[in-house]
């Protein structure tokens, strides 16, 4: 009796190994499975291009919280609506005490933890005291129904390195892991990570853990693209978000990403700089033209080629550039910049402080003819791109109406406005149509052969084309 009492008990366990083996096999299968998903599906995080606040236009590196809570709020009042969603702190966050007109590179205090991460500076963010981060932030912004968003530098700080703080998840240290070649030429933060360095991929996954803790949901990775494009970092940041589970959509910047690496930033991140840092003078602005012609084909579903923030609105209040100021721009120039943007598919970044916003700077962004343009047009390309003039076109899926952006590029100032002629034809259309300005929301009439709105100079016009059949 004892023995077979004794022979059950060996064939239970066995059956409970046999058990526990497939249970631990299918774990295996789930876990590769879904970091395969994750891997494939985060360019569903950002359906249409991002649309937010970001502090640096009119902040600069010295942006506080009390201040991000004005520009959450409005956001929430006015914006959301609208779409417009992520509110994102700009650089530097992490330094007590930075100013405009340039970084303190000469005796910054930084908050950094014990594993060589930066924290915010507690004088600007006073949430963050006791090691809560931007936890009580985010929940902050997140209690407004928006999204929190930050801007960080590529690489491990300077300050772990000299220190040689040991490496969350590795026995890795910092000094293992950095190089200083390739250091940032303009903020000397950081250090670059080697990825073939035992502790690299640890380092990122560390950031990005106590990002997905605090919250996080849009990450600005600086010094990424230009003047090197760092293929390396790029993806253990794409490897780090991932493995989070949290659904952070990733910018790099700065611009231009170099064309050549078109393919591989579209694989790896949500959205990606063409320029440089711009700001509101004309020169720039007519340069876009030809760089979002450049860009164009390689914009995907959750993938943007990024024309950089608007600095509309109030800026320069203590920024890098400029001192206090409403926009340089005319408010042609604001049309043509935002239809632009719009017609092409950038992301929306406002840079300027948006409880100073005016009924104009509001109207810009809320216009929901031209954000429907923005978040659900098609088949975006440039119709011709000339010295003095410019035209974009687009589709409505759904009704299969077309989109015509306008632009009247010239600089004599002896004409302040002219006709920019289409061929109604190289749109598709044959016969009769009615032609909607959806800036203003006014029927433009009924028209056939050619369309030739007369735009004023450096201005544009944006419109819904529907085909009258018979």
């Amino acid at each position: 009796m004892g023995a077979t009492r004794l022979l059950h008990k060996f064939h239970v366990s066995q059956h409970n190994i046999n058990t526990m083996r497939r249970l631990a096999a299918f774990l295996i299968i789930t876990t590769l499975f879904t970091q395969q998903v994750r891997s494939q599906d985060f360019h569903q995080w950002a359906p249409g291009p991002p649309m937010g606040w970001n502090s640096w236009d009119c902040y600069g590196p010295t942006v506080t919280e009390a201040e991000v809570k004005a520009n959450t709020d409005y956001m929430a009042k006015y914006l959301k609506s609208s779409g417009w969603q992520y509110v994102v702190v700009d650089i530097r966050w992490y330094v007590g005490n930075d100013k405009a007109h340039g970084y303190n590179e000469t005796d910054p205090t930084y908050n950094i933890d014990q594993y060589g991460r930066f924290v915010p500076a507690v004088n600007r963010f006073p949430s963050a005291k006791n090691g809560q981060g931007f936890k009580p932030l985010a929940d902050y912004i997140h209690s407004k129904g928006l999204k929190f968003g930050i801007h960080i530098m590529r690489g491990i700080p300077v300050k772990a390195v000299n220190e040689n703080l040991p490496i969350k998840g590795s026995t890795a240290r910092a000094a293992d892991i950095y190089s200083k070649e390739g250091q940032c030429l303009w903020l000397h933060d950081m250090y670059t990570i080697l990825p073939e360095k035992e502790g690299a991929q640890a380092y990122y996954n560390s950031l990005f853990d106590m990002y997905a803790e605090w919250g996080l949901d849009f990450v600005k990775v600086d010094d990424l693209s230009s003047p090197i494009y760092f293929a390396g970092e790029i993806e253990m940041i794409r490897k780090a978000i991932d493995r989070t589970g949290r659904k952070i959509v990733f910018s790099s910047s700065p611009g231009e990403t170099p064309v050549d690496h078109a393919a591989h930033v579209q694989q790896y991140a949500n959205m990606w700089r063409t320029v440089g840092d711009f700001w509101d003078n004309w020169k720039q602005l007519k340069e876009h033209f030809q760089v979002f012609e450049r860009w164009n084909k390689w914009r995907a579903p959750g993938a943007y080629p990024d024309g950089d923030m608007l600095p509309l609105g109030r800026i320069g209040i203590r920024a890098e550039r400029g001192h206090p100021r409403m926009s340089a721009f005319t408010k042609d120039e604001q049309y043509t910049l935002m239809t632009l943007w719009t017609i092409f598919k950038s992301p929306l970044m406002f840079g300027g402080n948006l409880p100073d916003n005016d009924p104009f700077t509001l109207s810009l962004l809320t216009n929901k003819n031209v954000l429907k343009v923005l978040n659900t047009s098609t088949n975006n390309r440039p119709l011709f791109t000339e010295e003095d003039k410019a035209a974009w076109v687009a589709e409505d899926p759904a009704s299969g109406r077309k989109y015509l952006a306008v632009f009247n590029t010239a600089d004599h100032p002896a004409t302040p406005a002219s006709a920019v002629a289409v061929n109604l034809a190289e749109l598709g259309i044959k016969g009769n149509c009615v032609i909607t300005d959806l800036w203003s929301g006014k029927k433009m009439g009924s028209f056939s052969g050619t369309f030739s709105p007369v735009i004023a100079s450096h201005g544009a016009g944006l419109y819904s084309i529907e085909e009258k059949h018979k």
